[in-house]
């Protein structure tokens, strides 16, 4: 059985393809950005044509899509791969690439190579893990024409490092350092900030500290710019417990897109997450 829908017949109505100018735009305007994690076509073109903003090819895709205890084994061409895949099915939301672990920490010239790579695979963005020393990859990065996503809080390459599986910021030495990393890597260019697992009060500081920083929280309360969660976790399809800063969108939803266009609408009216039961 072969399916004969071109991608050029998904296209949004009357959505044009997002840039980051535009997403800027956005943010300067108060609308909140709804993103989601994606590795196929299929459901690239399901999430752009519910209106989601922005496509993630995480490294998620090692525990929800290879079964892996972590991140840290997914490759670069692992993720080159499923970008390109994403490409295909995408044609109007900002996609957003993860340099996985051992892709970029080496030297900003190995950062560089492994970002050409997920850009010529057809990311438009690389999202980068880590403050105080990713500064400068970030720099070279965004001097060299790559937008750039720095992620912390929780940032799941260093779960060993940390401990864990924990929320971070708590303490105020952790949420001055948090606060500290942030201010570089807006200095440094960066575009967007994954904030994972933070206090919402922490988050919330970050995003009026930084306004030039488009927030995303996951676990990171209502304040930010806009929110990110993994697909497999919000469709209900992850196995096992999942964090409490995340929702089953399909509990109450009778498709898959029905889903997913509840989470945007849900994200963009701030319904989404609520600071009662999604956030700390």
């Amino acid at each position: 059985m072969s399916s004969h829908a071109s991608p050029d017949d998904q296209r949004p109505a009357g959505r044009k393809p997002l840039t980051l100018h535009r997403l800027r735009e956005m943010h300067a305007a108060g609308e909140k950005i709804a993103m989601l994690t994606v590795y196929d076509s299929s459901f690239a073109g399901l999430l752009d044509e519910a209106g989601v903003d922005c496509l993630l090819v995480g490294d998620s895709l090692g525990m929800v899509l290879q079964g892996q205890p972590s991140t840290l084994p997914v490759t670069l061409e692992e993720i080159a791969y499923h970008t390109r895949c994403v490409a295909r099915g995408n044609r109007s939301a900002w996609l957003i690439a993860d340099m996985p672990f051992g892709s970029y920490q080496a030297s900003r010239e190995q950062a560089l190579a492994s970002a050409v790579a997920l850009m010529q695979a057809g990311a438009q963005m690389v999202k980068i893990e880590g403050g105080g020393w990713s500064a400068e990859t970030v720099r070279f990065l965004v001097e060299r024409g790559i937008p750039v996503c720095a992620h912390l809080g929780l940032t799941p390459q260093s779960v060993h490092a940390l401990g864990g599986y924990r929320i971070q910021g708590r303490e105020e030495s952790a949420a001055g350092t948090l606060r500290r990393h942030a201010g570089e890597l807006a200095d440094a260019g960066a575009a967007m900030l994954v904030l994972e697992l933070v206090p919402a009060a922490l988050a919330a500081e970050i995003s009026t500290l930084y306004p030039q920083l488009m927030t995303i929280g996951i676990g990171a309360g209502p304040q930010c710019a806009g929110q990110v969660l993994v697909l497999h976790d919000m469709l209900n399809i992850t196995r096992g417990k999942l964090p409490r800063f995340v929702r089953n969108f399909m509990a109450d939803a009778s498709s898959i897109d029905d889903a997913i266009r509840t989470y945007v609408r849900d994200v963009k009216n701030g319904r989404f997450p609520d600071p009662q039961l999604h956030t700390y």
